[in-house]
């Protein structure tokens, strides 16, 4: 599931002319007699106290906050009130700055904290308008008790703050309070709520593909493009669910009559595959055909380019969106364990960011009661109540982004008085944002609506356009004779997720999880399930999510957004038809005893016997993850009969590379003159395709494998999808044959390191997984380089000269003498903090961040430490945390986080945890009250 939080803002030269303030003033604050130790007192400041007490204003009796070694608070109290008011005192000790940041960053607000720089980047999230929804949710969607536990969770982050300014919160701060007397504002549980809509938008599942198919067409051919997108290897990779069916208006397992309802959701499947079986060439003949598409082709290019490089500097709350992004999870039922009850393990693959995302908490009442409903410990967000990913005394539950196809992209053709649609001219809807700039004049903006949802691709006048501006008053900006850009979304209807987080923190049983689950709309996830009854536990599966039902076209292109016909279908009232609740898959104690969900299909959509009738999404990870682990899971069953807690940790390490064990082989039968690159070929012989930090032929291998990619695929992609810098000599036509006598011309990439194409996730795995058997495909051709590269006509041919170039690539980056290479010093983590640590110069960058770590793992392995092929080796996205929960004694369970506890640099929780993170080490997770006294070194008792 849930890639970077509250991460770097664009990189925007007024920005950077800021932080450079930012770091002159915390170099006098450190004064010169410090130096670069900055001063014990400016670092230590805003050290939370963890012993004694504390009086937090609001509670009505004591609550307890004790702390492991690690920092890891576990908050007891009386009362639900109480719980939450210390959950927010206490991520606000910790964290507040990660907070501050990321309530700007969900509002649109960033240009109040870091001036200038971040105008563009505000004007978008302001054209999503996170704040806007989260308000009318809270105003109008959430229940009561979870209003009430929001404000609780808000008042203590204020309690924290009162009388706090400048140092005495961060570090950060007090850069910000004597360069422009930042003063944080109050807390407001609307902040803890927009949280989630950032969490959705990294998790919005296939609108960067959707982009990239669009781009892609104006250069490569339909059939080129499906030979890049190929369709699940159903044959190969286990989908989650099999032989479910829709019977009644409820979704039955195989093998079961129907476990009941979850609640929510209304109507039938009949619409279901019909209406959504359309393609993206659908789309493509509805833009085609539109009388007044003069200039389509053109303006449809520039809008997409711009929107795609507007989404490259959006901060990623999460991670890179699009390359891999996801998470593994599995739950083991008790006839194969060890302890004769359930296993769960969970790792969601995240951005690596400083602090981690997420903060390890437990919120236990000392007595649970109508009054105090909660004993619960796992994983959550810093500025949001609840825990989100975890157990209480009855469930466990994990979390993997499902990937459900919940956004599209509609071309809208604009009008000086509004928008085309059924050929009528309808006024936009438009609401007015003022951006307030540190150190500068406010700015003021238009958002303009369609019935399809906002124009992502508008700007005012003072941020700048993204093509050609539209021909209305004001800042409206004109779309010329393109078409404007607007994006439908799930995100962007109210919802009540917040209220499936407390149900879920306090469910005792399946059905209680269903029905949490049923109220999980936004961000769609697979959400895994175990508890301890009976003799051997349960366990289960649950797709919940607010997944629209389409009229024509599938999603995998942008729609025309003047044709009703490519609309969400809407009931008699008006509202977006969804997938009923109650017909979404779902499994329950299968008879295989375990679930595997690693973001792969969750089922065969389809009419016939077995199949799923709704259509999730045509963009699901291959399976190259979740197959490993179905394996795994399997063949130690069939060696042993039963799973261990620690045979569930060392499956989450297994490094094994399904692309290695394809293309190894082939490689080492290639014939090579080249005596150096025969010695690296070399290395390959016996290798049993595992990455290990210290592997000098996992480095070799990747190495040959992205020098591949680039040389069937890279050279080939447009323009828009290459990385940045990267120039080479084109022929001036852009689609099709080259004509010898076409203009030559210098063409150089525009992507962002983390989505420019091809990225070498399991996508491409299936691309050369089929491709290969085709040893004369137009794919394998390239063409000469200088005097010593010949051109390419073969598959073979195109190896070969990947395995002379990996061999110099490396030799360059790790020297000549092999027995030095390593994947590890290839394939490097380093941690960032946040803001000043991602953009400052270097002295800022060596106080505040940590690293690098040599990582082994790879690109859709079990281990998914991810990197983009395109830009390199370092690592982009990693397992955000770890944790196998035993059912039979939570007190065995165990978990990591990638950093530690605490936000503030110097302090012992800073990275604590790291270390023992990358070396796939676990720790102890006590959860009884007697296992949490016993690992408690620190204990805070918070007052009335």
């Amino acid at each position: 599931m849930p890639a970077n939080e509250s991460a770097p803002p664009v990189k925007k030269k007024g920005r950077r002319a800021r932080l450079i303030v930012l770091v002159l003033v915390l170099a006098l604050f450190a004064g010169l007699g410090y130096g670069a130790y900055w001063g014990v007192d400016s670092v230590r400041a805003s050290f939370p106290q963890t012993t004694g007490s504390l009086k937090v204003p609001g509670l009505t009796g004591p609550v307890d906050v004790k702390r492991d070694a690690h920092g890891i608070p576990q908050l007891y109290a009386d009362n639900d009130d109480d719980l939450f008011r210390a959950q927010g005192f206490v991520h606000a000790q910790d964290r507040f700055w990660e907070m501050d940041v990321r309530r700007h960053m969900t509002s649109g607000r960033l240009s109040e904290m870091f001036g200038s720089g971040q105008v563009e980047t505000d004007a978008f999230l302001r054209t999503l308008g996170w704040r806007h929804v989260a308000q009318t949710e809270y105003d109008k969607k959430l229940s009561d008790e979870t209003k009430k536990n929001l404000q609780a969770y808000a008042d203590g982050v204020n309690a924290y703050l009162k009388g706090k300014s400048g140092k005495d919160l961060s570090v950060e701060h007090a850069a910000l309070k004597l360069s422009d007397d930042y003063q944080p504002e109050q807390w407001s549980p609307v902040d803890s709520v927009a949280w989630l809509k950032a969490m959705a938008w990294d998790l919005r599942g296939n609108m960067q593909d959707e982009i990239d198919r669009a781009l892609m067409s104006t250069k490569l051919s339909q059939a080129q493009i499906d030979e890049l997108y190929p369709p699940y290897p159903f044959d190969r990779n286990k989908p989650i669910v099999e032989g479910g069916k829709v019977e009644g208006g409820k979704y039955a397992p195989q093998g079961s009559g129907g476990a009941g309802s979850t609640g929510g959701g209304s109507g039938s499947s009949a619409t279901a595959m019909g209406s959504q079986a359309s393609t993206g060439t659908d789309t493509a003949t509805g833009l085609a055909d539109n009388a007044t598409a003069q200039g389509a082709t053109v303006g449809l290019r520039t809008q997409l380019t711009s929107l795609a490089k507007t989404l490259d500097e959006i901060p990623a709350i999460l991670g890179p969106n699009g390359s891999g992004i996801g998470s593994n999870s599995w739950v083991i039922s008790g006839r194969y364990t060890t302890t004769g009850k359930p296993l769960l393990a969970n790792d969601p693959h995240l951005s690596p960011q400083l602090p981690s995302v997420w903060y390890q908490m437990g919120l236990h009442c000392r007595t649970v009661s109508p009054q105090c409903q909660y004993d619960v410990a796992g994983y959550t967000f810093s500025g949001m109540p609840g825990v989100v990913i975890g157990h209480n005394a009855d469930i466990a539950w994990g979390m993997t982004n499902l990937g459900a196809d919940v956004t599209d992209l509609y071309l809208e053709q604009v009008k000086l008085e509004g928008y085309v649609y059924d050929n009528k001219v309808v006024p936009f809807t438009t609401r007015d944002e003022v951006i307030k700039v540190a150190g500068g004049a406010s700015k003021t903006m238009t958002v303009r609506i369609t019935n399809n949802g906002p124009l992502v691709s508008d700007r005012s006048d003072e941020l700048g356009t993204v093509g050609s501006r539209a021909p209305v008053a004001g800042s409206a900006p004109d779309r010329g004779n393109g078409y404007a850009v607007a994006l439908r979304w799930t995100a962007l209807e109210p919802g009540k997720s917040m209220d499936a987080v407390f149900k879920l923190d306090k469910a005792k049983d399946f059905t209680e999880f269903r029905k949490a689950a049923a109220d999980f709309e936004v961000p769609s996830q697979n959400l895994i399930y175990a508890d301890g009854k009976n003799a051997t536990g349960n366990i289960g599966y649950q797709a919940p999510g607010r997944i629209p039902v389409r009229g024509a076209g599938d999603g995998r292109m942008p729609a025309p957004g003047w044709d009703s016909k490519y609309a969400w279908k809407t009931g008699k009232d008006g509202s977006v038809e969804y997938i009923p609740q109650n017909e979404l898959p779902y499994d329950s104690n299968p008879s295989r005893g375990y679930i595997v969900t690693a973001n792969q299909a969750v089922a065969e959509s389809g009419t016939g016997a077995g199949k799923y009738p709704y259509l999730l999404t045509t963009d699901w990870g291959y399976g190259a993850r979740s197959q490993r682990i179905n394996d795994l899971i399997e063949a130690k069953i069939k060696d042993s009969g039963k799973i261990s807690t620690d045979d569930m940790r060392a499956m989450q390490m297994d490094n094994s590379s399904e692309i290695a064990a394809l293309l190894t082989p082939m490689l080492a039968k290639i014939n090579v003159s080249d005596p150096d690159v025969r010695s690296a070929q070399k290395l390959l012989e016996g290798w049993n395709y595992t990455q290990e930090p210290d592997s000098a032929a996992a480095a070799y291998f990747n190495a040959v494998w992205r020098n591949i990619l680039k040389l069937a695929f890279g050279d080939k992609m447009p323009k828009e999808l290459r990385i940045e810098g990267s120039c080479m000599n084109v022929r001036a036509d852009s689609r099709g044959p080259a004509d010898e006598l076409a203009e030559v011309v210098r063409e150089c990439g525009t992507r962002g390191p983390d989505s420019a194409q091809p990225d070498g996730g399991d996508r491409w795995f299936e691309v050369v997984r089929r491709l290969v058997k085709d040893e004369k495909s137009p794919w394998w051709s390239s063409p000469k380089k200088g005097f010593t590269q010949p051109a390419t006509a073969t598959r073979d041919e195109l190896f070969a000269r990947a395995m002379h170039d990996a061999r110099w690539e490396l030799t360059a980056k790790l020297g000549k003498d092999q027995s030095t290479w390593s994947w590890g010093r290839l394939h490097q983590l380093t941690l960032k903090n946040q803001t000043i640590g991602t953009e400052g110069p270097g002295f800022m960058q060596w106080l505040l961040n940590r690293g690098p770590w040599n990582l082994g793992g790879g690109e859709a392995t079990v281990n998914a430490t991810g990197w983009n092929a395109s830009s390199g080796y370092g690592v982009t996205w990693v397992p955000s945390m770890r944790m196998v929960v035993s059912l039979n004694d939570l007190d065995k369970s165990r978990w990591i986080n990638l950093t530690g506890a605490s936000g503030h640099a110097y302090n012992g929780n800073y990275t604590d945890q790291t270390t023992m993170w990358a070396k796939g080490e676990l720790l102890d997770w006590p959860f009884g009250k007697d296992a949490v006294d016993k690992a408690t070194v620190d204990t805070l008792t918070l007052k009335p």
